[in-house]
């Protein structure tokens, strides 16, 4: 077989085309892997950024709840506020409004004090008059009876003790044991002898002593003691006037006041309706007690009396007394009753009488 020749210049051909695809794939491949190293470059840039705006989206995410529980807390501390505010404007208000009574209470207290004054400074003028113009036979009665006493002590300033028919009224209830309600209590449970030795009641005694022995010699005379009910201080004279110069009896009335031991409440109505039921009438009445009574005629359900209801049981009580009867008020005064003084000095004024305070030590 023939053998066919070859060429060179195909094989030379064949060498340039190898060579230039040999070239190619080597720049495609060098080229593929600097594209390579540019793609994960920027990948890798690219994942720095999201890690870093991932982060950002967290902080801020975490942020967020922060300010929202802030806003939940601020939130609560408002509405907190309003209420405390509400109730600072009602307080506020409630003051206001405390204020303005307490302002119209002071106000009337100041005009219920500048009457008492006027009151006073016509009380005292009635007494000069009383004072100038008493009959000499008024003093007669001084020598009566002789009363045992500390010098000038023994006298009551402004007392008028004229009357042709004079009735004593004496408070035997448990007040008038001590001063305070604390001891009142104390000396309530205590025997006989101590509530007798009681210095309050002593000085009640010592009083109606005193009045026995300095009223006038040709006047009559009839003591009634009350607590709940009243009655005349000896059995048996019941509406009878004893004569002012009936020594013995009247000796005898102070001795068995001496005996007689407080017990019980105070009804005030009784014994001005047990004066009003007397006849012939009296025309001056000594009122010996310490305060506003505490029950009407009967004895009420409960043991307690505001102030209020002690005040309208006086004032209904003096609706009893006779018309025209001076009544003339010896206070021994009481704790916790400050209305009294008033009262019983405007039952004063209104009779035409007299009101009188003694110190602990008369007469």
């Amino acid at each position: 077989m023939k053998r066919r020749k070859s060429s060179v210049f195909s094989v030379a051909f064949i060498d340039c085309i190898c060579c230039g695809l040999g070239a190619m794939i080597l720049l495609f491949v060098v080229v593929n892997s600097q594209n390579n190293l540019q793609r994960q470059r920027i990948t890798e840039e690219l994942q720095s950024e999201t890690d870093r705006w991932e982060e950002e989206v967290a902080d801020g995410r975490r942020h967020l709840v922060t300010a929202r529980n802030a806003l939940d807390e601020t939130t609560r501390e408002l509405v907190r506020t309003e209420g405390l505010s509400r109730r600072l404007l009602q307080t506020l208000t409630e003051k206001r409004r405390e204020l303005s009574d307490r302002d119209r209470e002071t106000l009337a207290r100041r005009e219920h004090l500048d009457k008492l004054k006027a009151d006073l400074r016509s009380l005292e003028e009635e007494v000069k008059r009383l004072q100038a113009g008493a009959k000499r036979e008024e003093e007669l009665g001084r020598d009566l009876r002789p009363f045992p006493g500390q010098g000038d002590r023994q006298y009551l300033t402004g007392l008028k003790m004229g009357g042709r028919r004079i009735l004593i009224l004496v408070d035997a209830s448990a007040s008038m044991l001590d001063e305070t309600v604390v001891g009142v209590i104390r000396r309530r449970n205590m025997g006989t002898a101590e509530k007798l030795a009681a210095p309050k009641w002593r000085q009640a005694v010592a009083t109606v002593d005193w009045l026995t022995a300095n009223l006038p010699a040709e006047s009559r005379i009839q003591i009634y003691v009350f607590n709940e009910t009243a009655r005349p201080l000896l059995e048996g004279t019941a509406g009878i006037w004893i004569d002012a110069r009936e020594i013995d009896r009247l000796n005898q009335a102070v001795a068995t006041l001496r005996r007689l031991s407080p017990q019980k409440g105070t009804s005030l109505i009784n014994a001005f309706e047990a004066a009003a039921r007397i006849s012939p009438a009296p025309d001056n009445l000594f009122l010996i007690t310490d305060g506003l009574p505490t029950m009407a005629r009967d004895k009420p359900a409960s043991a307690r009396v505001s102030a209020d209801r002690r005040l309208a049981l006086f004032r209904e009580a003096v609706k009893q007394l006779p018309p025209g009867l001076p009544v003339n008020t010896i206070l021994l005064p009481m704790e916790g009753d400050p209305m009294a003084a008033s009262e019983f000095w405007r039952l004063a004024v209104d009779t035409r009488g007299s009101f009188i305070c003694p110190a602990g030590d008369w007469p």
